[in-house]
């Protein structure tokens, strides 16, 4: 896999995408991001038709660990749950290496209607995360209740966002580059950006390590 990061500067954040089931396609914001941004790049959890949890949750700890600096990382709907099992599962310092996470349209993994093809990945992780987070929520999303999202938000630590009347927040909605979400994204990036700075000012000659003053840019994001 390619090493993602910057030779001159490692402290510049990539932003790793993660799709949910069958992948996003053309038209998707997550493939929107990818082509028209210079920072996103899409993490490959295989069996995108018949996912695992382990295995997804695998593969984005090996792309996490890939990176040489911040990262933020922007799911959706079932990539959503491979996060918040890494961040479960793994046991990373607070803010690093992942410095955020924009989570958008999780589907509830835990109902009795639960296509079998995401069950596995319940019962849903109630950990907080590692990092600052924002969940973004449609009210009328065919795979999750607008409340049950809130609840998964408070679950994991995160900042919750209404995503108005938006299905399930993909290509079918019509969004395009979805500007909104990308607003979100630059508040997590900015926060990534500041950790980097503080870091360099308080050991310029070593390696980032992670440092609980990010806790500052985490209130900063009101979560």
């Amino acid at each position: 896999m390619e090493r993602f990061g910057y030779a001159e500067d490692a402290r510049q954040p990539v932003v790793l995408t993660i799709p949910g089931l069958n992948n996003s396609g053309a038209g998707h914001w997550q493939t929107l991001w990818e082509e028209q941004r210079g920072d996103c790049q899409r993490v490959d959890l295989g069996s995108w038709a018949s996912p695992n949890r382990n295995a997804w949750v695998t593969r984005l700890d090996a792309a996490i660990r890939e990176v040489n600096g911040p990262i933020v990382l922007a799911a959706h709907s079932l990539g959503c749950l491979a996060v918040a099992w890494w961040g479960a599962l793994q046991s990373q310092a607070y803010g690093w290496p992942v410095t955020g996470a924009l989570l958008v349209a999780p589907p509830d993994c835990d109902r009795m209607e639960t296509p079998e093809s995401i069950g596995g990945f319940g019962p849903t992780p109630r950990a907080q995360l590692p990092f600052p987070s924002i969940v973004v929520a449609s009210r009328d999303d065919p795979y999750i209740f607008y409340e049950r999202a809130h609840s998964i938000g408070k679950y994991w630590g995160s900042q919750f966002v209404d995503g108005g009347y938006s299905g399930h927040i993909n290509a079918e909605s019509g969004l395009g580059e979805w500007r909104q979400g990308q607003a979100l994204l630059e508040r997590l990036l900015d926060g990534a950006h500041e950790q980097a700075q503080m870091q360099r000012q308080l050991r310029p000659s070593l390696p980032i390590q992670c440092d609980h003053r990010w806790a500052g840019a985490r209130a900063a994001l009101n979560i």
